[in-house]
C-alpha cells in the first residue's frame, strides 16, 4: 500500500481532531506531539484496513458498472431505413 500522505493543513486539522477527542471523550490532555504520533500509528496501522476495503468497494462498484455496458451504451444497428420510414408516416 502507498504511504499514506496528507498536506500540513489537514495534517494540523487532524492533530487538533485527534486532541480534541482525547479531552472530551477520554478526559485526558494529549499534547501536538503524542497527537501526531497516535495519527501515523493510525494511517500506518488502520491505513491498510480502511484502503483494502475502499479498493474492494471500488471493484465491485466498477464491475457492476462493467457488466452494464452493453445495456447502457448499446446502440441498435440498422436503424437508418427504420427511423425514416417512420420520420415519413410521421409527415403524413
Amino acid at each position: 500500500m502507498p504511504e499514506i500522505e496528507i498536506d500540513k493543513h489537514t495534517r494540523t486539522e487532524a492533530i487538533a481532531s485527534i486532541r480534541r477527542y482525547c479531552a472530551e471523550n477520554l478526559e485526558k490532555e494529549v499534547g501536538e506531539l503524542a497527537a501526531g504520533l497516535l495519527l501515523q500509528y493510525f494511517f500506518d496501522e488502520l491505513g491498510p484496513i480502511i484502503y483494502n476495503k475502499a479498493i474492494t468497494d471500488v471493484q465491485k462498484l466498477l464491475g457492476r458498472r462493467v457488466a452494464d455496458l452493453s445495456g447502457e451504451l448499446y446502440a441498435p444497428e440498422f436503424t437508418y431505413w427504420p427511423e425514416l420510414e417512420k420520420k415519413r408516416r410521421q409527415h403524413r
